[in-house]
């Protein structure tokens, strides 16, 4: 059942940031690789609709997501590949969400990561943008609990695993998964639209009618509002 959500005056005691579309902007690269997987396995998709149906959901969800609506089984070891696929363009193509790492030696009180994807991905990701100093060791997956996003538990284990109650938590979102499962948890959340899947016109949209607190476009907002929070 869901939590009620904090008071947006109530200190933060940890800041919870989740890793694609927020830290690294990798939703574009995923998003391109999976919609290709799926349309050779005979469920045609654009990235568009992979983006607004998929983002922030672990590659098991989508597996089960597209099983169900095709009622047959997707080729077996399709989520593994994709997620190889799409680390080895990790290499050549991502990049750091322009600004943040200027933003997050500035949060001034215990952070974390906590990401829908596996722990392999999220490490090459970090290592790959040279984010990982600003992070380890404390990374948490969706891998770590028996539900990932819109489900609270991988928030509500990295709270715990961090000594920080849910109530004192604040997290960093792009998806509306992830701000689904941030309000279950009853923490404070906050939506970015920085990453280049969030051009589309109804992003922001879709993020405060899932209960963002505040909606982001850029790095360097989300700090100055960070900052006054935090304060």
């Amino acid at each position: 059942m869901s939590k009620s959500a904090p008071a947006p005056g109530q200190s933060v005691g940890l800041v919870i940031f989740d890793c694609d579309g927020v830290l690294v902007d990798s939703e574009p690269i995923a998003n391109r690789v999976l919609a290709g997987a799926l349309t050779d396995a005979g469920y045609p998709v654009t990235v568009a609709e992979c983006e607004r149906r998929f983002t922030g959901r672990t590659y098991r969800a989508v597996v089960e997501m597209v099983e169900a609506e095709r009622r047959r089984l997707l080729p077996p070891g399709f989520s593994q590949e994709v997620q190889e696929r799409t680390i080895s363009r990790f290499a050549t193509e991502l990049r750091p969400i322009a600004g943040v790492a200027e933003i997050i030696p500035e949060v001034a009180v215990p952070k974390c990561v906590a990401s829908s994807s596996s722990p392999r991905w999220i490490r090459a990701a970090l290592e790959t943008t040279g984010l990982i100093g600003l992070f380890e060791p404390h990374l948490f997956s969706a891998a770590m609990v028996a539900e990932g996003k819109p489900a609270p538990d991988l928030f509500l284990y990295a709270a715990e695993e961090m000594g920080v109650e849910p109530l004192d938590c604040l997290v960093i979102e792009d998806s509306v998964a992830g701000i689904a499962a941030a309000r279950a948890a009853g923490m404070r959340v906050l939506g970015f639209a920085g990453g280049g899947h969030a051009g589309a016109s109804d992003y922001i949209a879709r993020l405060e009618r899932e209960g963002a607190e505040a909606v982001f476009r850029d790095a360097a907002t989300l700090g100055t509002a960070l900052g006054r929070i935090l304060k």
